[in-house]
């Protein structure tokens, strides 16, 4: 295929723009190739070069609620690996998460562990069960609620636009949602709209999100298909540009992550209205929609198997305190499972490190969902494990 003095020109000013973007990363790459290792680059060499580095990364985290659970975890993961974080919360939790995160006082919530703060510029209303404006005319409820009337701009569609116009582009999508209006029914006693309505909210959200956000991800259809055929350039070319591809472009692959739980696979009692059809739809969903974002745009599409905590979402669970106890009890690792855990997880799942993890169901529960049988009824003393 020959390249015109269009294309050229094209790919040239796209070079020049990424490496006015990162100035110091494209200065440290130079450095690293140097074969001279003076005292002043092996001090500001990084301590590994298998360290988490999200540095001109920017994630949208989806369904934030509190400072408390797994959404504000990987949050602060992220952000100390270096993300920048865009927040979405729902329309009635609005007021309150704009306040805790951009509002004075809030220095101490935003201090990451080695002393700098997060970096979240704007934190948007969002209602994940609607797509776009022409759904609210359906929708009785939200056209004569308070609370959405004195917003705009809060459907799915309307959101990702907003960030579009705000941002440009995105690297990173975090799904932690979960609704369900009939959670402490049992399945036989759910109704078929409230079930719906929890995999609406909690599973096909995560599709709307993936679908309307993939156009402003990084790459971009066409820089991947770019990157693609250059490639075959930089295996002729020397070690120290081929280091610098590695270190800069495949870095750039995006990444969309979710959050599920036992309750997908294995019966939990209390656990209803439909939620548990909610988990096991978005694992189903995650491999499809690896394969599809990742043939479309070399996007990775993965989801946490996280163990039990209290949490704003697991308070849907009349026995959550029981499932915690259990969980310390039986799991391989008789430990506190921390939301912290969980947030490095994805910290993880976000990065190079990652790029050829995707449609995977990542387990982070000590264990337990290795557990044929626990050992809480003393069944096993006598075998001394």
């Amino acid at each position: 295929m020959a390249i015109t003095a269009t294309t050229s020109g094209l790919l040239l000013a796209a070079a020049r723009r990424s490496i006015s973007s990162y100035p110091s990363l494209f200065k440290w790459s130079v450095r690293s190739f140097s074969n001279d290792a003076t005292p002043e680059a092996i001090e500001n060499k990084p301590a590994s070069d298998l360290a988490i580095d999200l540095r001109g990364k920017r994630a949208f985290i989806a369904g934030l609620a509190d400072t408390k659970g797994y959404g504000w975890a990987i949050s602060k993961a992220l952000a100390a690996a270096g993300a920048e974080i865009l927040v979405g919360t729902s329309v009635l939790a609005f007021q309150k998460v704009n306040c805790s995160l951009l509002c004075r006082g809030s220095e101490e919530i935003l201090q990451l562990p080695g002393g700098s703060r997060m970096k979240i510029p704007k934190v948007y209303a969002l209602e994940a069960a609607i797509d776009n404006p022409e759904d609210v005319a359906y929708n009785e409820v939200i056209k004569t609620n308070q609370n959405y009337t004195m917003h705009s701009k809060w459907t799915v569609q309307e959101v990702v636009q907003s960030v579009k116009h705000d941002w440009g582009s995105i690297d990173i999508i975090v799904h932690s949602i979960e609704e369900c209006p009939e959670a402490s029914k049992p399945l036989l006693e759910t109704s078929r709209e409230g079930y719906f309505q929890a995999l609406s909210a909690s599973s096909y959200s995560y599709v709307s999100l993936l679908r309307q956000f993939l156009p402003i991800m990084n790459p971009g259809t066409f820089l991947y298909s770019i990157i693609k055929i250059l490639l075959s350039f930089l295996l002729f070319l020397g070690s120290g540009v081929l280091q610098l591809y590695k270190r800069y472009w495949m870095g750039k692959s995006g990444s969309a992550i979710s959050l599920t739980y036992t309750a997908s696979q294995s019966i939990i009692p209390g656990y209803g209205g439909g939620m548990t059809s909610a988990k096991a739809a978005l694992e189903s969903d995650t491999r499809v929609l690896a394969f599809e974002a990742g043939r479309r745009q070399g996007i990775r599409v993965n989801t946490i198997f996280a163990g039990p905590q209290r949490i704003l979402g697991a308070k849907s669970s009349v026995f959550i305190n029981r499932m915690i106890e259990y969980s310390s009890t039986n799991a391989p690792l008789k430990k506190k499972l921390s939301a912290e855990e969980v947030g490095n997880t994805a910290a993880f799942l976000a990065s190079p490190l990652a790029s050829a993890i995707t449609g995977a169901v990542i387990h982070v529960d000590n264990g337990l969902n290795a557990m044929g049988a626990g050992d809480c009824c003393c069944m096993f003393d006598d075998l001394h494990v």
